[in-house]
């Protein structure tokens, strides 16, 4: 089965190691806006894996992601709190972050769940249920193929944008 990474390259490789007290640090010798898209489904299906590792108690030790920019430069990201670190680890468990395609899932999951909570107007595309979160279609495919920005975020605006032209285009 072909690497979904693609071929790896010398200086590619997310490196990892872990620390005396569990956690784990992540340098990744790309920045995040470089990380791939995903499949709105395998967005979907890390989300409700993240609900269940929450019920089951698998918080995760906190994780540092240090990402090398081209020009020398790093962006260094804590997954420190309870959630974060629960969701991250649902989706190690299941896509592996030591990958780009496991840690473009993790943070495009991360980035979605902050934006949510960020940008009032995106209320009208979830509701949260007693069962958990339904989320429009759309929804799931803007945040499963728009970049991430620099700080593994979604901008807010470029997402409205996103989602107007898609609900607005011909079926």
């Amino acid at each position: 089965m072909p690497d979904p990474d693609g071929p790896a390259t010398p200086g590619s490789a997310i490196h990892v190691a872990e620390d005396a007290s569990g956690a784990l640090a992540y340098v990744v010798p790309h920045p995040p806006e470089s990380l791939p898209a995903v499949r709105p489904e395998a967005l979907l299906a890390a989300w409700r894996a993240a609900r269940d590792g929450a019920a089951a108690g698998h918080w995760g030790p906190p994780r540092t992601l240090v990402f090398r920019h081209p020009d020398g430069e790093a962006t260094v990201l804590a997954i420190a709190d309870a959630d974060a670190r629960c969701w991250a680890e649902a989706v190690d468990r299941g896509a592996d972050l030591s990958t780009r395609a496991g840690l473009a899932l993790c943070l495009r999951l991360l980035a979605l769940i902050e934006v949510m909570a960020r940008a009032a107007w995106l209320a009208r595309f979830f509701e949260v249920t007693s069962d958990g979160v339904e989320m429009h279609p759309a929804l799931l495919r803007a945040a499963a193929a728009m970049p991430l920005d620099a700080g593994a975020r979604f901008d807010a605006e470029a997402l409205r944008g996103l989602l107007s032209r898609r609900l607005t285009a011909p079926a």
